[in-house]
């Protein structure tokens, strides 16, 4: 059967070791493919573009059930599907894009290896320049993004075939969810973004409100902030949050311009940090009754969220009062994932020459290498490179490292052969918490007692246990004592908690109140005066 060949190919090539990525092809008609190979001649329906767009397209083959292949883009592993991109200038109606044997692949080689079968086909053209998160099943489209509809194929090996797709659909424009009676969206433009971009930028949030908001209206409320897992949208409103247990919710947006942005500031995606807590959190406060203190707010989230919640606490220490972060994503660099950014020469081979895991199973097994994710981030990424994808690597690329003269992320390592730029690993020294921590203890030591609680599986999926545990070396020792707690799960693999939902609420709610009667008490006098 079709199916059977196609999940046997992509199962045997999920290994490869080498990342086809070819030049990208002009937009041009009318030449030949290579025999036995196909070519999709692409093009866009009068009246969807205003004007001519720069971004990328890709092609998407799917197995012949496939109901929206451009929806299952992001799929690795045995069922991971073909796809083909290149980048395309001034696409407009009028102008035909050709994707063929040219093209960056995914996750095979060459387009040539496709075996013969029937095959599910669609297009779709990113070109949004502030939400670099591709499509995805799980989330909605980004806004502006074209696609065309499926089109059934038949692929046979041994001639030439040319098939045409037209885009004739298009994602809407961004359409604020239904409210729920104590669900909120906000919608805020951020100076500081737009100021930084030259074009207006957005901050979106959910907002989670206590069960008796709108029955005492005089009542003030603390409040939490969570952040989702990587690329998580507020728009994907967390159940238990909704409740908010005597706090307000805030839900921060993980969409940005390069992908997730990790909420901090970065010369690539701009001072979100400074947005989210100079503009976002003033404006929730003021809107929803909040506290407004630092005492009474605190952070949580897991992996992606695990890394910002832990990171804000720590750039803005006197900003929050306290972070609850389960399986952060690396928090010491000298354990990302499995690469030691300022040591390890090549990022897809480890030190004994074979490919380095990108990801395993609790029992240990791999299950994708890092050469594997990076090569379909190199398919999906402008320039044919990961740093561009909108996916995990770019995303890290665009927050930890310094912007280029051609104005995108200069890449940690080479696209192709994962060659590491250590100069470019200097960089990203201020976002490595550990060595941040180190480095700044005599003035944070005090600033974050009582304030770090991690948690982490000791067979994460993505090795991020090794970090957890080189910053816990660090903070067992660390003078003055951290006062916090970091907690291991014997066995238990990526986004291991350890803590119901309920005893987080409980811890949190007892560090606002502790933090509330400090708060309260006059401060000590100094020598000689009196507080009276």
């Amino acid at each position: 059967m079709v199916r059977l060949s196609y999940r046997l190919l992509a199962v045997g090539l999920a290994l490869a070791t080498s990342v086809a990525l070819l030049a990208d092809p002009p937009s041009r008609k009318g030449q030949p493919a290579a025999s036995g190979t196909p070519r999709f001649e692409v093009t866009i329906a009068a009246g969807l573009l205003d004007v001519p767009k720069d971004g990328r397209l890709l092609v998407v083959l799917g197995p012949k059930s496939a109901t929206a292949p451009w929806r299952s883009a992001m799929v690795t592993g045995p069922d991971a599907m073909p796809v083909l991109g290149i980048d395309v200038r001034q696409f407009a109606h009028g102008v035909t894009a050709v994707v063929d044997q040219r093209a960056a692949i995914f996750p095979i080689a060459d387009l040539a290896h496709l075996p013969t079968g029937d095959y599910a086909v669609q297009a779709f053209f990113d070109w949004n320049p502030d939400e670099r998160i591709p499509a995805s099943p799980r989330f909605p489209p980004v806004p502006g993004t074209l696609y065309s509809d499926v089109r059934r194929i038949h692929l046979d090996g041994t001639h030439s075939q040319t098939f045409h797709l037209e885009l004739t659909h298009k994602v809407p424009p961004e359409q604020t969810p239904r409210e729920g009676p104590r669900v909120r969206f906000v919608r805020l433009r951020s100076r500081l973004l737009s100021a930084f971009h030259g074009r207006p930028i957005y901050l979106r949030a959910g907002v989670g409100l206590p069960r008796d908001f709108d029955r005492q209206p005089n009542q003030r409320y603390p409040l939490r902030v969570h952040i989702g897992g990587f690329g998580s949208r507020c728009f994907v409103f967390p159940r238990y949050d909704a409740a908010g247990d005597g706090m307000v919710v805030l839900v921060l947006d993980g969409a940005g311009p390069y992908g997730d942005p990790y909420q901090v500031n970065s010369d690539n995606n701009g001072p979100y940090g400074d947005a989210v807590t100079q503009e976002l959190i003033p404006y929730i406060e003021r809107r929803f009754r909040c506290i407004g203190k630092p005492y009474a707010r605190v952070l949580d989230g897991g992996s992606t969220g695990g890394w910002v919640s832990l990171a804000l606490q720590i750039f803005y220490p006197d900003f929050f009062n306290g972070t609850w972060s389960a399986c952060p994503d690396p928090v010491d660099f000298r354990s990302f994932q499995l690469v030691n950014i300022y040591a390890s020469p090549n990022a897809y081979i480890n030190r004994f020459g074979f490919e380095r895991p990108g990801m395993r199973t609790t029992g240990g097994d791999v299950q994708e290498t890092m050469r594997y994710e990076c090569q379909l981030e190199n398919v999906l990424g402008r320039g044919n490179s990961w740093t561009m994808s909108g996916q995990q690597w770019g995303s890290w690329n665009a927050v930890y490292g310094p912007r280029g003269a051609d104005g995108r992320p200069v890449p940690l390592w080479d696209p192709r052969t994962g060659a590491v730029n250590h100069k470019v690993a200097e960089h990203w020294k201020r976002y490595d918490l550990r060595l941040v921590l180190e480095k700044n203890w005599q003035t944070l030591g005090p600033k974050l007692h009582g304030k770090i609680h991690i948690w982490v599986g000791d067979a994460d999926s993505y090795f991020l246990n090794n970090a957890v545990h080189q910053l816990d070396t660090f903070l067992s020792k660390a003078n003055p004592p951290y006062g916090g707690t970091i907690v291991y799960g014997p066995g238990q693999g990526h986004c291991w908690d350890g803590l119901t939902a309920r005893q987080k609420i409980e811890q949190m709610l007892a560090a606002i109140h502790k933090g509330a009667d400090a708060h309260a008490k006059p401060a000590p006098a100094a020598p000689g005066q009196s507080n009276r």
